[in-house]
């Protein structure tokens, strides 16, 4: 049993590394020649790659359940006392596993795609197999020569360390890898039709239908995976904060930016026929930034809290990154004649204007973001001097990126095709801005002097408005029932929507939540009390609480408001047996209208020190997020629909972000 479920698990990465290559192979030979390749042959490369990863990831968590220390993985990621919770995720909370689990999605992936392959004389699908193919081949092949969690250990320990403590204290670390992972592989689909478009030399709108479903499942799973990424920071890490622009936040969402502009950009090309070899260099780039982003998570190239693994599979992963770029640009210049747009906009004041600076926005803030990123990297590797890149010149460069965005976010679905008119854009937007007035006067009188906090309220209301307001127009009854079915008849439209409201709540819940915060940090005897916000903040006792895996000693602070104790907050301490530094956990009281969030400075059984954050709003923000993801499966829960005119005045796709 020691050895017969490492075995099992690197056969099935064995299995899934030659599926990969048969597929590879099988599939770009079948975009060329498709008579001499059966179909067969292709689904026999799928399912060795799929039963391979499902086997690989099975045996993984066989042997972390089964406390099997001998192997490799298991040592260094596990302990007796871990959690059963924390042994399921630590399967993908290290390097190898976590590579393990990119390879079961994409598997999966393709194994979705190759269901749409009905047959070899589908030449764009069978070209598209062929590189999901070569990008597993990658992947299963990095795994087992340089990240193989099935090594076999000949002096096994009796226990182990336990996973890190940061990835053993919250139940979110089994939805946010998991996610963001469906995220960052989904991208590798319209990638794979769109590398298969060049290489049969096409152009069209063939390979954007095809994958608009994907493109929205991937958008949705990354929203998710960063919104819970932040959530997990905000309830854990204990600062006081939930995002600060660290690398590997930054890697999830510069190709969050760069996905969110090529929807749009698809949007314009199958209505319009324009844009055409920009979202192939859009989709290239997003998929580049999925391996660039690997390779800042899984590297010791930037100092992160996300960066867990010092590990010789970044090199592999650069070289990759490299190989990928350079190939798909080759390919977009060598095409260049094929690929080019016929029609340009007729004029900047129309929809597919308005989408264009929208992407031109976007991607210019990927790009600042990129930089900033990327920045203290290249110039420790050119000069070996280390700089460093804060959270001064993110702030200063994403405030105004992020107005210009919710603008054009507000005018651009009101904004007709073609050319529009001043007085039909009056028309459309004066009860928009008369909201937006409205709120951003009632912001004002209840006492917010911040400009920035009352320009992006009124942006935020304005968003709203204008979408209330195209539904009424739109409706074909002025009736919950009318709207229900104007609503459920363009669900790509109204899901797009759906999201921009979340965004424009994020927006909004941002801007309140960082412009009117309060914040303090006080010291305090047991029995001691301090005013904070409107509240009287008492030390009443410290306790320890022995748990199998740690040992937890929390403050019980009491919150008091005319005079009655309305919470007891408890941050508290973890002390890990493999951790030389006690990991802090704060306590996080939220409500619609505000969160008090308590974290600990320091504490003994006699005195603490607690740095006090008060937050208007901050329960939104998540609420927000999910409004983006149930805008992305709204606008998925549609039916299918063929249509095949590349310029066809009906068709609806979503436009999200």
């Amino acid at each position: 049993m020691t050895t017969a479920v490492p075995a099992a698990g690197f056969a099935g990465l064995m299995l899934g590394l030659a599926g990969s290559i048969v597929l590879a192979v099988m599939g770009l030979r079948a975009q060329r020649h498709p008579d001499a390749v059966r179909r067969r042959q292709l689904q026999a490369g799928v399912w060795c790659m799929l039963t391979g990863a499902v086997v690989a990831m099975v045996a993984l968590e066989v042997a972390l359940l089964s406390d099997n220390f001998a192997v490799s993985y298991v040592a260094e990621t596990h302990s007796r006392a871990t959690p059963l919770m924390f042994t399921v995720t630590s399967a993908w909370a290290a390097l190898d596993g976590s590579l393990v689990l990119w390879a079961l999605i994409l598997a999966g992936y393709t194994a979705v795609v190759s269901r749409q392959v009905r047959g070899t004389a589908d030449r764009l699908g069978t070209g598209a197999l062929g590189v999901l193919g070569l990008v597993a081949a990658f992947f299963f092949g990095l795994i087992a020569l340089a990240a193989n969690p099935f090594t076999i250990l000949a002096d096994p320990p009796a226990d182990g360390p336990g996973p890190n403590p940061i990835l053993a204290d919250h139940l979110m670390v089994a939805f946010h890898p998991p996610m963001l992972y469906l995220g960052f592989v989904g991208f590798t689909v319209p990638f794979a039709f769109a590398m298969s478009a060049l290489l049969l030399r096409e152009g069209g709108v063939d390979w954007l239908r095809r994958t608009r479903r994907s493109n929205l499942v991937a958008w949705s799973f990354l929203t998710g995976g960063v919104v819970l990424g932040a959530w997990w920071s905000y309830e854990v890490l204990g600062w006081g904060g939930y995002w600060a622009w660290d690398p590997v936040e930054n890697a999830a969402f510069i190709p969050w930016l760069v996905a969110t502009a090529f929807i749009h950009s698809a949007v314009v090309q199958v209505r319009r026929g324009m844009l055409q070899s920009w979202n192939f260099v859009l989709v290239l780039a997003t998929f580049s930034l999925t391996i660039l982003g690997t390779f800042l998570t899984r590297s010791s190239v930037v100092a992160s809290v996300h960066s867990f693994s010092q590990s010789p599979i970044g090199p592999a992963l650069l070289t990759f990154f490299v190989l990928v770029v350079a190939g798909g640009f080759a390919l977009i210049v060598l095409r260049a004649e094929r690929v080019a747009s016929l029609t340009r906009p007729e004029s900047l004041a129309s929809r597919e204007g308005v989408f264009l600076v929208n992407n031109l926005l976007l991607s210019l803030f990927a790009f600042v973001v990129l930089l900033g990123t990327t920045y203290p990297i290249l110039v420790e590797a050119l000069t070996g001097q280390q700089v460093s890149v804060g959270r001064p010149f993110f702030d200063r460069m994403a405030v105004p990126l992020s107005f210009a965005l919710l603008l054009a976010m507000g005018v651009g679905p009101v904004t007709p095709y073609r050319q529009a008119t001043a007085s039909v854009m009056w028309v459309r937007l004066r009860l928009p801005l008369l909201a937006a007035a409205v709120g951003m006067a009632v912001t004002v009188l209840a006492g917010v002097r911040s400009p920035g906090v009352v320009a992006v309220v009124g942006i935020g209301i304005g968003i709203a408005a204008s979408s209330a307001r195209q539904l009424v127009v739109t409706a074909p009854s002025r009736t919950p029932a009318g709207i229900l079915r104007l609503v459920r008849g363009q669900r790509g439209y109204w899901g797009g929507q759906l999201a921009h409201l979340g965004v424009a709540l994020a927006a909004v819940v941002i801007a309140v939540s960082g412009g009117l915060a309060e914040r303090a940090t006080v010291t305090l005897d047991r029995g001691q009390s301090a005013d904070f916000a409107s509240y009287s903040v008492t030390f009443a006792v410290s306790e320890q609480h022995p748990q199998p895996d740690r040992l937890v000693t929390d403050a019980h602070i009491l919150l008091r408001s005319g005079g009655e104790v309305v919470r007891i907050a408890e941050p508290r301490l973890n002390s890990f047996p493999s951790q030389p530094q006690a990991v802090g956990n704060p306590s996080v009281w939220s409500t619609p209208g505000q969160d008090i969030y308590v974290s600990l400075g320091s504490l003994t059984p006699d005195r603490v020190t607690l740095n006090l954050f008060r937050y208007p709003l901050m329960m939104w923000l998540w609420v927000a997020g999910g409004l983006m993801m149930v805008g992305g499966a709204w606008a998925l829960s549609g039916r299918r629909r063929r249509d095949t005119s590349p310029t066809a005045p009906t068709r609806q796709i979503t436009t999200v972000g």
